[in-house]
C-alpha cells in the first residue's frame, strides 16, 4: 500500500508517501522557522496562513520525487491532533478532500502515536513492548507501548515542556528561537559542573515530568549573576541543559525498569539533542537497555512518521468519516495504579 502522510500540526506543512514496507519514497517539509522566530515563538495566526499557501505545492512535490502519480496513492493519512487548531484544519482538510475525492482510505493520525511510530522507521527490528519517550516543545510523556494501538500513558510534564523549557531559557539568554540547537551548540564549550541546577523529579515512583522549577531558577539565576558575554552564557546553558537530561534519563530509565522493558525509545524534536541521545545510551547500556532514536530527519515534525502511522490505522480499519475533526489537545487515562 502506498500511503500519502500530511502533517500540518504545528509550523511545518509536511507531505510523504511511505510504502507498505515502511519505505520512505518521499519526504517534504516546508519549514516556518525564518518567520516565527522574529517573534521569539510560533505565532498560530501565521502559522495556519502559511499552511494554507504551502499545502498544495507540498503534496505535488512529494508525489512528485515519490516518483508516483496521484492515480497510485492508495491511502491518506493526516494528523488530527493534538497541535494548534488552524493549522491542523489546513492539513487535514486538505487530506479529507484528497481522500474522499478519490476514493481512498483516510486515517486521522494523533501527532504523539506517529512520534512514537517513527521509532519503527528507524529500527523496524524494534519489538514489543517497550518505553517510549515523546520529548518536543508541546510535549513531554512516557509510553509503555504493548502493540500497534495500544499505548499507556506513564507520565507526563505537568507544566511547561522540555522543548518549551529549551526554548524559554534561550530567550533569556538572547540566543534566539528555536532554542534547543542553539544551546546544545553552546553547551558543548563550557563544562555543566560549573552551575548547579535542580532537578524535579516529584513524587517517589512517579513518572511525571516538571520543568518550570528549573526554568525559574535560571531566571533567578541570571537575574542575580548577569549574563554579558558567550563564556557566561555558555555556561548557564550547559548546567540547564544538564539538569533536563538528568531528569529525562532518570525517569525513563526508571520506567522502563518498572515495565521490564529492555528497549527504550526517544522520539520528537528534543531527541535530536545528541548530547541527550548519547547520555541516555550510556546510562542505559550499563542497565542492559538499548536505545532507539530516529535518524535528525525524523525528530522534528515530518509527514513520513505520519504516513507510517496511518498505514497501519488503515490496515486496521482505524479510518475517519467525514464527521470527523481536528483535536488540540490529547487527552489520555491515567493507568491505574
Amino acid at each position: 500500500m502506498l500511503v500519502l502522510g500530511i502533517e500540518s500540526s504545528c509550523d511545518e506543512t509536511a507531505a510523504a508517501v511511505v510504502d507498505k514496507n515502511n519505505r520512505i519514497l518521499s519526504s517534504v517539509i516546508a519549514s516556518q522557522v525564518e518567520v516565527h522566530s522574529r517573534y521569539g515563538g510560533v505565532v498560530p495566526e501565521l502559522a495556519s496562513r502559511m499552511h494554507v499557501e504551502a499545502i498544495t505545492p507540498v503534496v505535488e512535490k512529494a508525489v512528485s520525487r515519490a516518483g508516483i502519480s496521484t492515480g497510485d496513492i492508495q491511502g491518506v493519512a493526516a494528523t488530527r491532533g493534538p497541535g494548534l487548531i488552524g493549522a491542523l484544519l489546513v492539513g487535514f482538510c486538505f487530506a479529507k478532500a484528497f481522500a474522499w475525492g478519490r476514493g481512498l482510505p483516510l486515517a486521522g493520525v494523533n501527532h504523539l502515536e506517529a512520534h512514537i511510530h517513527s521509532l519503527f522507521l528507524a529500527d523496524p527490528d524494534l519489538k514489543f513492548p517497550f518505553t517510549a519517550l515523546v520529548v518536543s516543545g508541546g510535549h513531554t510523556n512516557i509510553y509503555h507501548v504493548s502493540a500497534d494501538n495500544r499505548f499507556e500513558l506513564m507520565g507526563q510534564t505537568r507544566d511547561d515542556a522540555a522543548g518549551e523549557a529549551f526554548d524559554k531559557v534561550s530567550k533569556m539568554l538572547d540566543l534566539g528561537y528555536p532554542g534547543g540547537p542553539v544551546i546544545e551548540q553552546m553547551a558543548k564549550t563550557c563544562d555543566p559542573g560549573q552551575i548547579r541546577f535542580p532537578r524535579s523529579l516529584l513524587e517517589k515512583d512517579s513518572f511525571d515530568f516538571s520543568f518550570s522549577g528549573l526554568k525559574s531558577a535560571v531566571g533567578r539565576y541570571i537575574h542575580e549573576n548577569p549574563v554579558k558575554s558567550r563564556a557566561d552564557k555558555a555556561r548557564v546553558a550547559a548546567a540547564f541543559q544538564a539538569a533536563v537530561i538528568d531528569v529525562l534519563c532518570e525517569k525513563l530509565l526508571r520506567a522502563a525498569r518498572h515495565r521490564s522493558c529492555r528497549q527504550i525509545g526517544v522520539s520528537g524534536g528534543v531527541s535530536a539533542n545528541q548530547t541527550f541521545v548519547a547520555t541516555l545510551t550510556r546510562r542505559a547500556a550499563r542497565k542492559n537497555i538499548q536505545v532507539i532514536a530516529p535518524p535528525l530527519s525524523l525528530c522534528g515534525d515530518n509527514a513520513a512518521m505520519v504516513a507510517a502511522r496511518g498505514a497501519v490505522m488503515i490496515r486496521d480499519g482505524c479510518t475517519c468519516g467525514p464527521e470527523d475533526d481536528v483535536f488540540s489537545r490529547a487527552l489520555h487515562q491515567q493507568p491505574e495504579g
